[in-house]
């Protein structure tokens, strides 16, 4: 008789169905032997021996026959100790232990330890999504029990401490009850706004950032205050949608980083170290872990000294930013991870810090802002919506008491605008996921973000004089829209055009800058 159990492999997020069957072949005297077959790696090649420990840790005995394990299909490759339970459940029903129907409508996923205790694993809740959507129940560690129930109402989950408590409850002897969702929980008070001393005009760049969903890149000497404007992005924010929050769970799920089921609304918020190698802001490793990119999904990547990243880290998230999602690829697989996220990064001016004007400035401006800025290559710039100057504070920024206007007013606008792009798209019927400014694109581009007469003028000038790509056009009318609904504009006027383009020309009068000063040329750009 073959026990079979289902489980599941993980590709990416998504869960791929297997069934782990278990054969006990033999009568008394064959020589005993426990192969495991179905293209397991290292990790899942060692079940045998923590199945056969758990097993001895709750007083079971291994028949003395030929047990082979197989997990179908056998071509798919599997990776993880998370098969530890469905092989030890598909033996006790071999054995008898446990009534072969009664694992049918269950799928399970778990590591056991040798004393038999169920050990929690990554992935459980895409795992319980993926039952869900064959119709089943799953079991899986106590500790992951309050992680699969966020899966939905209508999931029957089954989380024992241990094998022996699992095993009483198919016998009857006892009753497991059905875990809860874990608790939403907060990170913390978020920094506020009014913390930061002068920088209005970032302060109007990061609220627009906020608005519209743009990538934002903030370009200053140091201490002038760009990573506590960074850091105060989360607060200005809308909290994660029932939707965006099971996808950002998903994939937190996958890197194990959710902590007795607890979830939370707030946005994510990444700041890897400019260290980072392009696995680790991408995905990749021997199993294909969530990058950086994708751990913020639905949330903002914050890159700090952007110029210090290598530069094939910063070029692998070109695609990732048009796309929304990171393909690793792999000689035997292409694992696709989910990744919309809202870059947001500081630099400063030159390696010196302290650029080509004011007290102090780089003797070697502006050769050295030149250097310094083509370490990140022109089509990531071209991907970034709004390039802000920051200056230095000042001692009189300093003296002034701090702004009546903080977070909370203008989070308040945010969410209006917000309000306005979801409800535009409501009167005209948009089917499919709600979206923002930042990823207009095709028809609804064409519908919502026409500027007006003078404001397509001055942005047909802008682009005749060779400052804007195609790339750069669209995300100048993304962005002159946002402009309009923080402004409660409902069309896109020249003004709204011309604050668009100061964002994205500040990059360009930089190379101007430096073009002519070194040909003494004086043209105005």
């Amino acid at each position: 008789m073959v026990a079979r159990v289902v489980t599941v492999a993980f590709d990416g997020v998504d869960a791929r169905r297997v069934d782990a069957e278990v054969q006990i072949l033999g009568g008394e005297g064959t020589q005993a032997s426990f192969t495991l077959v179905g293209l397991p790696d290292k990790a899942v090649a060692e079940s045998r021996e923590r199945v056969r420990g758990a097993f001895a840790g709750i007083g079971l005995a291994l028949p003395s026959r030929r047990i082979i394990a197989n997990l179908a299909p056998a071509d798919l490759p599997k990776e993880g100790s998370h098969f530890d339970l469905p092989i030890a459940l598909a033996l006790l029903a071999a054995m008898g232990v446990i009534a072969p129907d009664a694992l049918d409508g269950w799928a399970a996923l778990g590591e056991l330890s040798l004393d038999g205790r169920i050990v929690p694993v990554s992935g459980t809740l895409p795992a319980a999504v993926a039952a869900n959507g064959m119709g089943l129940g799953l079991i899986c560690a106590e500790a992951n029990g309050p992680e699969a129930a966020w899966a939905g109402p209508d999931v029957a989950v089954l989380a024992p401490r241990s094998l022996i408590g699992l095993i009483n409850h198919f016998k009857g002897s006892q009753v497991l009850s059905a875990p809860r969702p874990g608790p939403l929980k907060s990170n913390g008070p978020v920094p506020d706004l009014n913390e930061v001393r002068g920088q209005e005009g970032a302060k109007r760049a990061l609220e627009i950032a906020a608005a519209g969903g743009h990538n934002l890149l903030f370009i200053g000497p140091p201490g002038s205050g760009k990573s506590m404007m960074a850091q105060r992005l989360p607060g200005l924010l809308p909290p994660l949608t029932p939707k965006e929050l099971l996808e950002t769970s998903m994939v937190w799920s996958m890197a194990g980083l959710i902590e007795r089921g607890g979830l939370t609304r707030e946005r994510p918020f990444r700041a890897p170290h400019h260290s980072a190698s392009m696995a680790a802001l991408t995905g990749g490793g021997h199993r294909a872990k969530p990058g950086e990119v994708s751990l913020a999904h639905n949330g903002v990547l914050f890159l700090d000294e952007l110029p210090e990243y290598s530069p094939q880290a910063l070029d692998s998230l070109r695609q990732p930013l048009e796309t929304g999602e990171v393909i690793v690829a792999r000689a035997n697989a292409h694992v696709r991870y989910p990744a919309r996220v809202q870059l947001v990064a500081a630099m400063n001016p030159c390696r010196c810090g302290l650029g080509g004007a004011g007290k102090g400035a780089c003797g070697k401006a502006p050769r050295c802002q030149r250097d310094y800025q083509n370490r990140i290559s022109g089509p990531l710039f071209d991907r970034i919506d709004l390039t802000v100057e920051v200056p230095p504070v000042t001692a009189a920024d300093m003296s002034l008491p701090p702004p009546t206007e903080g977070t909370a007013e203008a989070a308040a606008r945010v969410t209006r605008a917000r309000e306005v792009q979801a409800a535009r798209l409501d009167e005209a019927d948009h089917e499919g996921e709600p979206v923002i400014n930042a990823h207009l694109a095709g028809a609804l581009l064409d519908r919502f973000a026409q500027p007006d007469a003078d404001g397509r003028a001055l942005l047909m000038r802008a682009g005749e004089a060779g400052g804007l790509t195609a790339r750069g056009w669209t995300r100048t009318l993304r962005l002159a829209r946002t402009i309009a609904d923080l402004d409660g504009s409902t069309g896109i006027l020249r003004r709204h055009v011309a604050e668009a383009l100061i964002y994205r020309h500040n990059r360009m009068d930089a190379e101007a800058q430096f073009n002519r000063a070194t040909s003494g040329a004086h043209a105005p750009v």
